[in-house]
């Protein structure tokens, strides 16, 4: 387990991270194998290496984290590059990230916690729980026949949304960054993001403004998960932060993943980077400074750090229908249930091949993706580079953390065709 690190740091700089990274606290890990224990060859994995060092080489990518686990057993966890790139400072194997829309697994989890003990249900109406998103009218754009003007029709949703709604993005509520319709205007000029408020105030907002689809006909990507954190706090009686920490972070031994870090914990953050101009450039969020502020507004869709070894850990627990090392999270059938595809022929959703479960993207055909996996595979990613993978026929997870924005690189899908090609069983 060695930190790859390129170009001109000093030798004694290196030794000295590659001795901490190898003396690193080891409690949380997940127990690691040779490769080929467990079907997978270590000359194939040395691809993986190899091409991550050459992006990293190139100037392309500042630096990644990737791990491997299968049987439950981790096969490959190594560090590329740089932490931060200005600074010389090596990617170390526990470096911290901004996992963004990875959140959303991890929260949609917590909702399934809630209703394994009755005190939610998947059919239930929002309303039920949260009265201001109860009997939201839907808006129908549409032009004025005599003068072409655009209009805007206000008509009553046939239902309530439903916490499946939530979950599968089928609500009706959007993010109003990715559309210029009428409906996501509105979540600009109210600023349902900001983020000095609280989860609370995000759901008021939300109940002053139209729909965009009638709910359960469209999959649309939206504010649904942080409605769902909302949710979770109405339900257990506690914060957000203090739930997902006492009932998941902590009996899964998640020990780096939060919506804020201690000072202690900030050198280990990995600066966030952009593409444009020709080059990457550090973004205004490379300075990690700002989680050391204790956040106010909760983000369930997108505002958690963690880990590689964190994030595995909780694939795993999935991965091994709801258990990890002796303590279980969610029963088995509830995890069969998250993993389904809950979209069916509902359109929006885009992408050849996949449904959407409750949470994650859920692979439905063999073919039509485009690169290699298994049906029942469910993954999702992050705005910032992050991904992972759970792949049940071959017990497999993959987790790949990078700090690079906008997300149409390559990265993910080459490290998903890497990890694949190295399946040799």
């Amino acid at each position: 387990m060695r930190s790859r690190t390129p170009g001109p740091a000093p030798r004694i700089l290196l030794t000295v991270v590659l001795l901490l990274a190898t003396t690193a606290p080891a409690a949380a890990d997940l127990a690691r194998v040779r490769p080929d224990r467990v079907g997978m060859s270590a000359a194939r994995i040395e691809r993986i290496e190899r091409v991550l060092r050459d992006h990293v080489e190139s100037g392309r990518l500042p630096g990644a984290v990737g791990l491997i686990a299968r049987r439950g057993r981790v096969v490959w966890h190594e560090a590329f590059g740089w932490r931060d790139r200005e600074a010389q400072a090596p990617m170390p194997r526990d470096a911290i990230f901004r996992i963004a829309s990875m959140s959303k697994p991890i929260t949609s989890v917590a909702v399934m916690l809630l209703v394994e003990e009755g005190r939610l249900r998947v059919s239930d109406p929002v309303s039920l729980h949260l009265p201001g998103l109860g009997a939201l009218p839907v808006a129908v754009e549409s032009r004025d026949p005599a003068t072409g003007e655009p209009r805007v029709e206000r008509v009553p949703a046939v239902r309530d949304m439903t916490i499946q709604d939530l979950l599968r993005h089928t609500s009706g509520l959007t993010y109003g960054f990715f559309d210029d319709a009428w409906v996501d205007r509105q979540y600009l000029d109210l600023g349902v993001f900001t983020r000095d408020r609280v989860l609370a105030d995000t759901v008021t907002k939300l109940g002053r403004i139209p729909l965009k689809h009638q709910p359960g006909t469209v999959w649309t990507y939206g504010v649904s998960t942080d409605v769902l954190g909302r949710l979770v706090e109405v339900a257990s009686g506690m914060s957000f932060d203090r739930f997902l920490r006492e009932r998941l972070f902590e009996p899964l031994g998640m020990r780096d993943t939060a919506f804020n870090l201690p000072p202690a914990k900030l050198p280990r953050v990995a600066a966030l980077y952009e593409t444009g101009g020709g080059g990457v450039a550090r973004t205004e969020l490379g300075d990690s400074q700002d989680l050391a502020t204790p956040a106010t507004y909760l983000s369930g869709g997108g505002g958690l750090v963690s880990t590689a070894q964190d994030y595995a850990r909780f694939a795993q627990m999935l991965l091994a229908d709801g258990e990890l090392e002796g303590t279980r999270v969610l029963g088995r059938k509830t995890v069969e249930l998250m993993r389904s595809d809950h979209l069916g022929d509902l359109p929006g959703l885009g992408r050849p091949g996949y449904g959407f479960g409750l949470g994650f993207a859920v692979r439905t055909s063999p073919g039509l993706a485009g690169h290699p996996g298994s049906v029942g595979e469910y993954h999702w990613g992050g705005a910032y580079g992050t991904t992972f993978w759970i792949d049940p026929a071959e017990e497999l997870v993959a987790v790949l953390m990078i700090q690079l924005r906008p997300v149409n690189h390559p990265y993910r899908d080459e490290f998903r065709g890497l990890v694949y090609q190295a399946i040799v069983d």
